[in-house]
């Protein structure tokens, strides 16, 4: 498999705002637990969608589809407490980007997520 390096500055400044927009989240906003506990699932698999895309030319599609694997794999992880058990329970920020306890509403959130980014590829490309 032959990974096609190709810089999108556009697909850059997406994942530049959306990360803004978990820093919100995460800081200003995380009161509002819908915002917290269930945007900020659906944004970071865009967030991951975009900075891939903003690097490489996979097909959407399929990148889309790894992200959702990807992401249920993580979710999963937390179930078993990986984060602890790969010693990371007294660092915040590993803890943070893993998670630490593991919820099917956050998988619908990333289903959601890439459910949405499937239909703005196909908005986009007809």
């Amino acid at each position: 498999m032959k990974i096609n390096f190709k810089f999108d500055y556009k697909n850059l400044i997406i994942a530049v705002f959306i990360f803004l927009v978990e820093i919100l989240i995460a800081t200003k906003l995380k009161d509002l637990f819908f915002v917290r506990a269930y945007l900020g699932d659906v944004f970071v698999v865009m967030l991951i969608y975009y900075f891939i895309k903003a690097f490489f030319g996979f097909n959407s599609t399929k990148l889309i589809i790894g992200i959702f694997i990807f992401s249920c794999m993580i979710e999963f992880a937390q179930y078993f407490h990986f984060g602890e058990l790969m010693g990371f329970k007294d660092n915040r920020i590993m803890m943070i980007v893993l998670g630490n306890s593991f919820s099917w509403l956050d998988i619908l959130c990333y289903f959601a997520g890439c459910l949405i980014l499937y239909l703005i590829t196909k908005i986009k490309l007809e």
